[in-house]
């Protein structure tokens, strides 16, 4: 729940904020009483407050640094206050003994200005106009990046080389030996210049990078070298990366060179595993020069801001593909007239467009069905085994606020709380990944309906797994990070991620798709088929439940659309304010379900359907939505998706020849030098030395 967390962690960091100006306080007062105990603690706390914070609180400094009390002010700060109360102390001379610590502690302030000014140097020389990934790069002089602490971690590099310092000083105020804080200074200073000078090594022709010109004209080789004929274009917010991937093995099997476009540079790391170049250019002025390449489809699993940029490019054909389908407005958006096709799976979504009126032609519509589809099973008739499993994956609350959205707030806990009553079910909640995000009753909710499964979970007892199904699943999932997640030093920055993500090694993808596989069959053994399941991490995927599940209870939404393809029962929640005829006509996804009333009533009927086959009358009626949300079945999804790939580059190369017909027929206009030269010859000399003086 989103609100739950805010009040606690705003006490921390108020909590914090108090201690600091404790800490400050005391330090104060204990240089200027002086009171030499108080002084020592308060400056030893101070100090590791400020470095524990540096960890634990990064936000609240950064806030701090908004009110211009950063990192070097607060350093600033202590370091006079110790100065101070070493003033205040019988036994050191303020002249003789304290003014040397004085200049040694302003040379290693310099230092440290000195080093940050290096570390900007640094990251400068070390950016890029694009970032690659599944390309060798080596011949970009990528080198491995510095140490992260002289790099980029301003602050608790300041903090943690003033440990010395301040260590030194303290044992000086106890004994009133300076020697001792010269010392800790000289300590603090030497790491600072030490540091200084290694991370300076970086500047030098051995570690740097190749210039921005150098760099694009390495990447129109590339291009020029690979030839790319089709390929995906994303740009996306942190959360949005699985709109792209769920199209990675459909890209992966088309005809010709496939290649993904970025647009931010940190989503080429959100990106899963793929064998497929990788190429992100963040710039508008750099992209226009894929217009010279040999790419001629891009695909659009989304919209975004940045769309409009490439569409710009007239050499490249854009279809719009989408991340699901659903019966909501969301995937009719008016955008999509703004590419050259719009591929849908099936008759439903073509009818929707023409419905919509957004402007979308309907020869301007492909049906190409949903490759991703093929992992998941058909059904099976009756549930396999002593419980009904049943997936509750209800949708989020949308920008718009509709009640119908979704059914967390209205009749989730009614419907959890049914099917936890039947000793026979066993439920598999997984929630949209972004529910709670807009409206905060839907967090709510979604912590209640958890709370209730992981209470029912300990009212439930029988026989548990051994210990070898979840070592076996230990072993699956050390095997998929292996060959999924690529090992970075906690130094490694955007370069030298590059260099280590280059050619991806032979047969990966094959074997990534195996081992997947093998990880959810783990997954599911390693778990009593009594037990209830809240699913919330990206594993296993909604595929892997649609085929556990017997039944599924969700929302208007692509998941319904997607289930339909293993004909299993299906019910939808209706939470509209509808009447169920009209919230069947409105809604073609939801012809073939059960409907489902905010209480939940309808729910042990449908479960008595599902056990009962003979019971089912939707089952024909689930074989002809199938067929009109997804298209026929013969030939494959795969197939018909390759063929408009094949088409639209078709139409591509075509307007490429049309164009460069009618660019040949144009003759190539002289220059403003010639015609003066011309007229000049024409008029005599006189004219030639105007046309001179012209020029």
């Amino acid at each position: 729940m989103p609100s739950a967390g805010i009040a606690p962690r705003r006490a921390v960091q108020l909590a914090a904020l108090f201690a600091m100006m404790v800490a400050f306080t005391a330090q104060l007062l204990g240089a200027l009483l002086p009171i030499i105990p108080l002084f020592i603690v308060a400056s030893v706390v101070n100090l590791a407050l400020d470095l524990v914070l540096q960890h634990l609180q990064p936000g609240l400094l950064s806030l701090l640094g908004r009110i211009r009390f950063d990192v070097t002010v607060r350093q600033l700060l202590r370091d006079m206050l110790i100065l101070v109360g070493l003033l205040h102390i019988d036994g050191i001379n303020p002249l003789e003994e304290q003014a040397p610590l004085t200049i040694t502690l302003l040379a290693f302030y310099g230092t440290h200005f000195v080093c940050q000014a290096v570390a900007v140097l640094v990251r400068r020389s070390r950016s890029l106009p694009f970032v690659t990934r599944n390309i060798d790069a080596s011949a970009l002089g990528l080198a491995d990046a510095p140490p992260r602490l002289l790099y980029r971690q301003t602050g608790r590099r300041l903090l943690r080389f003033s440990v010395p310092t301040t260590a030194g000083l303290m044992v000086t105020a106890i004994t009133g030996n300076v020697l001792w804080g010269g010392l800790g200074l000289g300590i603090a200073l030497l790491l600072s210049a030490g540091g200084t000078l290694y991370l300076s090594t970086w500047l030098l022709p051995a570690k740097r990078v190749v210039a921005e010109q150098h760099a694009l004209a390495w990447l129109d080789d590339w291009l020029a070298a690979y030839r790319p004929t089709v390929g995906m274009y994303f740009s996306g917010g942190t959360t949005s990366a699985y709109q792209a991937n769920m199209w990675l093995d459909t890209l992966a099997g088309l005809d010709g060179k496939p290649i993904i476009v970025l647009r931010e540079r940190f989503m080429v790391q959100k990106i899963e595993a793929t064998d497929i170049p990788i190429v992100c250019i963040p710039k508008v002025a750099h992209l226009m020069r894929l217009e010279h390449s040999t790419l001629k489809v891009l695909l659009h699993p989304a919209n975004s801001g940045k769309t409009s940029q490439v569409l710009r490019i007239p050499s490249i054909k854009h279809a719009f593909i989408n991340h699901g389908e659903s019966d909501k407005l969301s995937s009719c958006n008016p955008y999509a007239k703004a590419y050259d096709e719009v591929w849908v799976a099936g008759p439903a979504a073509r009818d929707r467009y023409q419905l919509a009126d957004i402007g979308v032609e309907d020869k301007d519509v492909v049906e190409v069905g949903r490759p991703q589809l093929s992992p998941i099973r058909p059904s099976e008739c009756a549930p396999r085994g002593q419980y009904t499993t049943v997936l509750y994956a209800p949708t989020w609350e949308g920008w718009d606020g509709n009640p119908g959205n979704t059914s967390v707030i209205l009749a989730g806990e009614n419907i959890v709380r049914t099917l936890l009553a039947d000793p026979a079910v066993r439920l598999l909640y997984k929630p949209h990944p972004m529910t709670g995000s807009v409206d905060p009753r839907a967090g709510a909710a979604n912590a209640r309906i958890q709370a209730m499964i992981a209470e029912a979970n300990t009212r439930r007892d029988g026989a548990r797994p051994g210990p070898e199904a979840a070592a076996e699943l230990a072993r699956r999932s050390a095997e998929l990070d292996r060959l999924t997640t690529t090992a970075f030093r906690n130094s490694a920055d955007e370069l030298e991620r590059m260099r280590i993500q280059g050619t991806p090694e032979e047969g990966r993808a094959a074997a990534v798709e195996a081992a997947v596989t093998a990880w959810e069959e783990a997954y599911w053994n390693s778990f009593p088929e009594w037990e209830h399941r809240i699913i919330t991490t990206a594993r296993p995927g909604i595929f892997a439940c649609f085929n556990e599940a017997d039944l599924l209870i969700s929302d208007v939404s692509s998941v319904v659309s997607d289930y339909l393809t293993s004909e299993k029962p299906y019910a939808v929640a209706n939470t509209s304010g509808l009447g169920e005829d009209d919230f069947r006509a409105q809604f073609p996804t939801v012809r073939a379900a059960t409907i489902l009333t905010p209480e939940a009533a309808g729910v042990p009927a449908f479960l008595d359907a599902v056990r009962n086959p003979e019971q089912d009358g939707l089952a024909a009626a689930r074989t002809e939505l199938k067929e009109y949300l997804l298209g026929p079945s013969d030939p494959p999804s795969a197939v018909r998706f390759n063929q408009a790939a094949v088409e639209l580059c078709t139409r591509a190369d075509e307007r490429r020849r049309r164009m460069e017909s009618r660019l040949s027929g144009i003759p190539v206009q002289r220059s403003q030098q010639d015609v003066t030269a011309a007229e000049a010859a024409q008029h005599g000399s006189g004219g030639a030395s105007d046309a001179t003086a012209a020029v």
